[in-house]
C-alpha cells in the first residue's frame, strides 16, 4: 500500500516508521520526504505486510497528526505484482 500523506515536521520519519512497523500484519515501512514546508511534509509511506489493515494505519497517522491525502497504490493477492506499463503511460 503506498500513501501520500501531509504530516508536520515531528515526530519524524524515524519515529513514525517505527510506530507504524510495529502494527499487526506489517513487515516493512519506507517513508520518503516528497517536499518540505515550513511546519509540514509531504510523505509517500509505502508499507507491507500479509494482512494490512487500511483504517489501523490510518488512526495510527491521524494520532501522530497527520492525514492521508490520496491511496496511491494497492497491492492484494497471493503474491506482489508490479504495475505494468500501458500505452497511456
Amino acid at each position: 500500500m503506498v500513501l501520500d500523506v501531509l504530516k508536520p515536521i515531528e515526530p519524524s520519519i524515524v519515529e513514525l516508521a517505527k510506530k507504524i512497523s510495529v502494527l499487526e500484519g506489517i513487515s516493512a515501512v519506507n517513508i520518503s520526504i516528497a517536499e518540505i514546508d515550513h511546519k509540514v511534509e509531504n510523505a509517500k509511506i509505502t508499507i507491507e505486510g500479509d494482512d494490512l489493515d487500511y483504517d489501523v494505519v490510518a488512526d495510527m497517522i491521524r494520532d501522530q497528526g497527520g492525514s492521508i491525502h490520496s491511496v496511491d497504490e494497492v497491492v492484494a493477492g497471493k503474491m506482489i505484482i508490479d504495475d505494468a506499463a500501458t500505452l497511456q503511460d
